[in-house]
Parts: structure tokens; sequence; C-alpha cells
């Protein structure tokens, strides 16, 4: 079967119940239907070609592996649309025993999007090895790089200092949703106060909030399209994440591999998580 660019994508067999060959009608209207298929097929095996491509190039954007932190446990999913969006994810080992957790979501989708999120994940690494004990600080500098160097966008984002060996995490959230702390004796979502986006004010800065998760506890971040992949109102979408965590079993809550796969079940089901769908979905937890 050519595809009219000097390739084949593969044979056609033509059968007959009994011995006949086919008429020169017959074998006209089989080569206008083998054409149309051909291009259709090769116009499928080029944008899949493409989309594989930018899913390899956002993976090699994020962590490869996750860091081995004494006093915590990681664990993360992460699902990208087949269009390639801007969500990230990070866990960085800082000075003196700390840990830099983030999560955020830059705006579009496709190979900007892509590239828009490397250079925001980069930046605030870096943001994070100069100044990571104060969140504020390390979101206001990335507002004012994207201010200064991404214009046309927005971005939501998570971030949190971490101290493994005092259980002491300091959060600041832009325009992001708030974490959620799961343990034996509570699961509550942390009140990072309501923040815009950044890139949407001239100047942005919101407070942080100081949460110390007991010992057994897990913070879990994640992206908005945790909660869109649903289909639900966002109201509906955050009650039934609250629900999946908060009746994980005792074993399930002390496993963070186990708990993001079975909160991602509960909330979305495997068919969800499969499928394509153009929001990414970033689950990362921190198990104390």
């Amino acid at each position: 079967m050519p595809n009219g660019a000097g390739g084949r994508l593969g044979a056609v067999v033509w059968l007959y119940d009994e011995p006949a060959a086919p008429t020169e009608r017959q074998r006209h209207l089989l080569g206008l239907y083998l054409q149309c298929a051909a291009e259709h097929l090769a116009r499928r095996l080029s944008l899949f070609r493409a989309e594989s491509a930018l899913a390899a190039v956002q993976e090699e954007l994020l962590p490869a592996r996750l860091p081995r932190v004494p006093g915590v446990r990681l664990a993360v999913r992460h699902f990208a649309g087949p269009h390639g969006g801007g969500d990230w994810y990070d866990v960085l080992p800082l000075p003196e025993a700390a840990l830099g957790l983030s999560v955020g979501g830059v705006t579009g989708s496709g190979p900007g999007a892509v590239a828009a999120m490397g250079r925001l994940r980069a930046s605030l690494r870096a943001y994070a090895v100069m100044e990571g004990e104060d969140p504020v600080a390390v979101l206001s500098d990335l507002e004012l790089l994207m201010r200064l160097t991404e214009p046309a966008r927005s971005a939501t984002a998570l971030f949190g200092y971490a101290e493994p060996a005092s259980r002491k995490i300091v959060i600041a959230g832009a325009g992001h949703c708030p974490p959620l702390i799961v343990g034996p004796r509570r699961c509550e979502f942390v009140e990072t106060t309501l923040s815009a986006p950044l890139g949407m004010l001239a100047c942005w800065e919101a407070p942080s909030v100081e949460v110390r998760p007991e010992a057994g506890e897990t913070l879990l971040l994640y992206t908005d399209g945790l909660l869109r992949r649903t289909g639900e109102s966002m109201d509906r979408a955050f009650s039934r994440l609250h629900s999946a965590a908060s009746t994980a079993a005792p074993d399930v809550r002390d496993d963070p591999d186990a708990l993001v796969d079975h909160v991602l079940h509960k909330v979305l089901g495997r068919q969800r998580c499969e499928e394509p769908h153009p929001e990414d979905v970033v689950l990362l937890a921190a198990r104390f």
C-alpha cells in the first residue's frame, strides 16, 4: 500500500469465496480506496510519531527518578496529554538535609507549553537552592521571571520547603490546588490561601503556611488535571479526592506507591488513567 511519499505502509489481500479475478472497474475502485486509506494512515502515523516524540521530550524534562532522602518516602504518577502539556513535579534535595517539593502547570498545550514548563521548572530549582527556606520568595522570583520571559503565559505552582528530621513543611501556593495531608487520624486539605496564578498580577505575593505532619502521615501534591479528568464540577471532584484518600486502608496509607495508585483508581478509574485526555495529571506523595 503506497503512501504517496515513496514508501509503503503495508499490503492489502483481496480474498474470494471461489476462483475469480477482479474486473477492471473493481481494480479502479480498489485503487481509489487504497489511495485514500494510505493517505489517512500516513497522516495518523505521522501524528502518532509527533505525539510520541513530544511525550518523550516532556518526560526528559521531568525527574528521571525520585531522590532517596532520609525520613521521607516518595512516590509519583504522571500522565501527559496527547498534545503535550505543561504540568510538572519536582523533588529536590536541599542544604541542611532539607527537601524541596513542587508541582505546577503552565497554561496551554503543545511544544510551546512543554518548553515553557521545562524553563520554569529549571528556574524554580535554582531559586529553591538559593532561598528555598522561604517558599514565598521562591515563587515571587519565579513570577518576576515569567513576566520578563513568558509575558503571554500564566502558571500555577506550589512549592514546599520540608525539614524531614523535624517533620516541618512550609508551603506557598500560586493559584494551585491545595495539598492534602493523609494519616491515621486525619485527612484534610492544607489551606494554602487563595492567591492568583503566576503572571496574572503586576506583583505577586501570598503568605505561606506551616504544616507539621505526624509520623506516618503523607502529603499529597497534585495538579488540577486530576480533578478535571473526572468530568465533574470542581467541588464534586475535590470531594471525590478527599473520599478516596480518607478511605484508604492502613496498609495502603503506609506505602506511598500504593496510596497514589489507590487514589488514582478511586478518583479516575483505570479507563480515565489510560485513555488519551487533554489534561495532564501529576500526583506526588511524600510520607513522613
